[in-house]
């Protein structure tokens, strides 16, 4: 009868047990009418039969419920509006009756639904949707059993961020920038957890084919994420450098338009009520001369066909100054030594130079590697950026024998 009536939303001679998508739904059908029997009806019975589910459940040590014990614990709901919960529970088969003890108890697909509402609340806070994804990411991967449905989430996720924050750097507001920057501080730690995920199920030798296809292109998106941090930090400075000074005071026009978004429409109307005046209106000009000088200054006065103008004589380009041909210097300097690595090389004998100022240049240059939007195209840097390496650091720090540098992060450079 059920594949009757679903019959009824295809087309006729179509049958939905050949849907492949739709067959993993008949599959877990009972967990599924688990659910909608919690959600089926209005927003406050659907409250409440959450809340007395998931007190029953949370007795660990005295799982069964005798009917008195149900009463006793629920003396603050209303007595009718229990006995119809426990009743749709029971009927529905969230809730079993053993008729020998007089006792309910949980049934599987009630413990189910349970155990899936618990997880979902769990994550109510922050960013819900991407933890979420996340810890059943790791669930998955910790049972040997990961759902490709699930990574294709979690993928679907990590794209929609990295299009919103494309999208606030696009804007070029400061303001949007600040809130993107500040959602992707709230998800980093997601981010971190399912990198640690997504790196296992990589090394795992009997992954499916299709789920670890999955994962790469989750690492190519976490990857696309981490590099955010520095262009969110770039763009700010630029904007920052844009502000406008309030004289003497401190305040900038950032501060003004921050303490002015917080302000509501009834205030803002406020602030601008007396300061808005009427322009003067002289009675004692005649409209009929003004008309007629009017027409005069836009239609008989003669005027100039063709004006000639004389383009400026052309002058030479400053100079750069002394410090900013060092650094292009250094900076080709390094360019040339990076071309030549065809294998690994540790960080300090990549960037160690003589002084304390070159080495943390030249340091700061490597964190530009693969980053396109660094330098203008033709540009030293663009030629550095687009080198075919990549740089790793670790959290460890080495100790030098150098007359102005004592210590380097440990890192190494690896040939692409």
């Amino acid at each position: 009868m059920q594949n009757d009536s679903l019959s009824e939303f295809f087309q006729p001679g179509f049958d939905p047990r050949d849907l492949t998508p739709l067959a993993s739904l008949l599959r877990a059908k009972p967990y599924l009418d688990a659910l909608i029997t919690l959600f089926r009806g209005g927003e406050d019975e659907v409250l409440l039969r959450l809340l007395l589910l998931r007190e029953i459940g949370a007795r660990a040590e005295a799982p069964r419920w005798s009917p008195q014990e149900l009463d006793a614990h629920f003396a603050y709901v209303h007595p009718a509006k229990l006995n119809t919960a426990l009743n749709r529970f029971r009927k529905e088969g969230l809730l079993n009756w053993d008729s020998d003890t007089s006792l309910y108890s949980l049934s599987e697909a009630g413990r189910v639904a349970l155990a899936a509402i618990a997880t979902l609340v769990q994550f109510a806070d922050g960013e819900a949707e991407l933890g979420y994804l996340t810890a059943q990411v790791a669930a998955g991967q910790a049972m040997g059993q990961i759902a490709p449905e699930t990574l294709q989430h979690l993928l679907a996720r990590l794209t929609e961020l990295h299009a919103d924050f494309e999208t606030a750097l696009e804007s070029q507001s400061e303001f949007q920038i600040r809130e993107a920057r500040a959602k992707l501080d709230s998800v980093w730690r997601w981010v971190a957890k399912g990198t640690d995920v997504i790196r296992d199920v990589l090394a795992s030798e009997d992954a499916d084919r299709h789920v670890q296809h999955i994962a790469q292109s989750i690492a190519l998106a976490q990857g696309r994420m981490l590099r955010m941090t520095g262009v969110f930090q770039r763009r700010l400075a630029e904007l920052a450098a844009q502000r406008v000074h309030l004289g003497q005071s401190g305040l900038t026009s950032s501060h003004v338009a921050d303490w002015l978004r917080g302000r509501s429409q009834e205030q803002l109307a406020a602030l601008g009520r007396d300061l808005l005046s009427f322009h003067p209106e002289p009675s004692f000009a005649v409209s009929d001369i003004l008309l007629d000088v009017t027409e005069f200054e836009l239609l008989e006065r003669e005027r100039e066909d063709v004006v000639q103008v004389a383009l400026p004589a052309s002058s030479l380009a400053a100079s750069v100054s002394a410090v900013e041909a060092e650094r292009l210097i250094l900076a080709e300097s390094l360019h040339d030594e990076l071309a030549a690595l065809t294998t690994e090389t540790t960080l300090s004998n990549a960037v160690l130079a003589d002084t304390y100022p070159e080495t943390a240049y030249r340091l700061s240059l490597l964190a530009l590697l693969g980053d396109a939007e660094a330098a203008l195209p033709g540009s030293v840097l663009a030629n550095l950026v687009r080198l075919p390496l990549a740089l790793e650091i670790d959290a460890e720090v080495e100790h030098l024998d150098h007359p102005e540098v004592a210590t380097l992060s440990r890192g190494r450079l690896l040939p692409d």
